[in-house]
């Protein structure tokens, strides 16, 4: 079974704009698990313009569901995983001021440090996840550093998909399939959405999990959150 994990860093982003606990980022985390959801993400960054520290702690207190953090591998940062001890860190190459994950690693040139972070977090009991995109050498590097598992940053497959759906997914697949042989875990995120994501899971059905956060949040806008996480645990299905 493909878990759903929900990004809940737009939640944090309203609620800042305003000050304050509206809405309250452990209530909609609570939601998602009540209504379905496997997995809670977040995402925290230095300036913490979304989700803050102090979120973290509060949701580590409250949740039942796996929880994904994910992020920059800063000494601040690693000292929140080890301090929290999620289920899961994933592991992305953001500079301090990204506005979002816009690439993912290149495991070969960071591969020693990478290898270093992954050890240390194993070490804690921690499922680890390299943040890549689709190429197959980067997918055979991550796999040397000893990683659980690798994050597919569906970017790409996301902006060909309405163009030419077969030509989106073949490079996904591969870097999968690659990653399976390896012995990996695939997780899959960015800009995934209803309309995307049944395909990607069809073609790739033995993904462990996908992290969605800016789409979904946006969709249940409109839908509500219930009948929006029941819509995208549906696109998870073999329909």
């Amino acid at each position: 079974m493909t878990k759903l994990s929900v990004n809940i860093n737009k939640v944090a982003t309203l609620r800042n704009s305003r000050g304050g606990n509206m809405p309250d980022v452990v209530k909609v985390a609570l939601d998602c698990e009540k209504f379905g959801a496997e997995g809670i993400t977040v995402h925290p960054r230095p300036d913490e313009r979304h989700i803050r520290y102090k979120d973290v702690y509060d949701l580590t207190a409250k949740i039942k569901v796996e929880f994904n953090i994910e992020g920059y591998p800063s000494p601040k940062f690693i000292d929140l995983v080890k301090a929290v001890k999620p289920t899961q860190v994933t592991l992305v190459p953001d500079a301090p001021d990204a506005i979002t994950s816009n690439a993912g690693w290149d495991t070969d040139r960071n591969c020693q440090l990478l290898t270093d972070i992954v050890d240390e977090f194993t070490e804690l009991g921690i499922r680890t996840s390299i943040f890549v995109d689709a190429d197959l050498h980067m997918v055979e590097y991550a796999a040397k550093t000893g990683t659980d598992r690798i994050e597919l940053y569906t970017e790409p497959y996301a902006t060909l998909y309405p163009k030419n759906r077969e030509e989106a997914v073949r490079p996904f697949v591969e870097a999968a399939k690659l990653a399976r042989k390896l012995g990996m875990g695939v997780n899959a995120g960015h800009d995934l959405s209803l309309e995307n994501l049944n395909y990607l899971f069809v073609n790739i059905p033995w993904l462990d999990e996908v992290s969605i956060g800016h789409a979904l949040i946006s969709d249940a806008l409109y839908l509500g959150l219930e009948k929006t996480i029941a819509a995208y645990k549906a696109c998870l299905k073999n329909i």
